[in-house]
């Protein structure tokens, strides 16, 4: 395949965003997102709506994508596409539109793992980190510590056994009487309140692994019992309480990642996901990183969530190692790294 002169159509379809976006010779030219804000009404992503509204985004964002940069369809040199992991039903809209459109244009089609596509959003932008380096991927989905050798060689070195951190910001949300999504609640008032005020528990994991199940039974149980002394007790001290779980997440991960570079020996330390939008978390690290000598690397907001120019970057050095797949490929929910 020739690779002086690579356009990538970039698709991500995973869970509740539909996006579209085109790579020009690993230069992101666009990033077209549509939201769907419907789940809103039912306290999290209802895989079915979320799926017949990525039948309803999909045309739409890659009409956009491919006129925003005055881009004909013809002069694309592959279709990128979320293979997995991610919603069985969402993936398959984005897996689908991506072959049917590759065999329309006969042209290659890249099949891409979303967790590592965010890991590849800090090669959109400078400052870009030097390899290695360990990325702190943090999502409503995923909790891992990677260490990153290359584009494309890439290894877990820690994850979480049960709920992703993401979840458990959600689900604390949720019992403290919250909107979906909770987590960047939380994070509003717990910016206005005093980290240290409650003391909550936090679970011990070997080596490089975390728990977050635990967590949000010990916040329901914190909750019950104060409650019982005072039913307005959510209400008079929210901030307090959602900066105190905010620091104990926080405090979590960041001691695993700790534990990670000092083993590993690298200063080079980036964070990914949605959840690194979170300040206490972009604080926190920051923080760390003076104490530990590191260098920090956090993508854009717009490429921590899910989005399609995280896959087209992706994409975009699969396709000069030359990994294409073939039609026969299908959906992988539960794809591994």
């Amino acid at each position: 395949m020739p690779t002086s002169d690579i356009k990538i159509l970039a698709l991500e379809s995973s869970c509740d965003e539909t996006s579209a976006a085109i790579v020009d010779n690993g230069k992101v030219l666009n990033n077209i997102i549509a939201t769907q804000s419907v789940h809103g009404n039912y306290g999290g992503v209802v895989p079915e709506l979320a799926s017949r509204a990525h039948q309803q985004n999909i045309v739409p964002v890659v009409d956009e994508a491919l006129k925003n940069a005055a881009i004909d369809k013809s002069s694309l040199s592959a279709i990128a596409f979320t293979r997995g992991p991610g919603l069985l039903g969402a993936l398959l809209v984005g897996t689908s539109f991506a072959k049917s459109m590759a065999l329309a244009l006969n042209i290659p089609l890249i099949e891409v793992n979303h967790m590592q596509a965010h890991i590849l959003a800090h090669f959109i932008d400078d400052p870009k980190p030097a390899f290695p380096f360990l990325c702190l991927t943090v999502s409503g989905g995923h909790t891992q510590i990677v260490l990153v050798k290359s584009h494309l060689e890439m290894e877990i070195v820690g994850e979480t056994r049960d709920d992703a951190v993401g979840e458990a910001f959600d689900k604390s949300a949720k019992l403290l009487g919250l909107s979906y999504p909770g987590g960047p609640l939380i994070d509003k008032y717990a910016q206005l309140g005093d980290p240290h005020r409650f003391t909550l528990p936090q679970t011990e994991m070997p080596g490089l692994e975390y728990s977050f199940s635990g967590i949000k039974t010990g916040i329901l149980y914190f909750l019950r019992d104060e409650l019982k002394k005072n039913e307005k007790f959510i209400d008079e001290n929210l901030n307090d309480i959602c900066a105190s779980i905010q620091h104990t997440l926080v405090e979590m991960l960041l001691q695993k990642l700790r534990k990670a570079a000092r083993q590993f020996k690298i200063k080079n330390i980036a964070l990914a996901g949605g959840v690194s939008a979170n300040s206490g978390l972009r604080n926190g690290l920051n923080v760390m990183a003076e104490k530990e000598n590191w260098s920090v690397f956090v993508p854009a907001f717009e490429y921590c969530t899910d989005n399609a120019a995280m896959i087209g970057m992706a994409a975009h050095y699969k396709y000069l190692a030359g990994e294409f797949t073939t039609q026969e490929v299908s959906a992988l929910p539960r794809m591994k790294f």
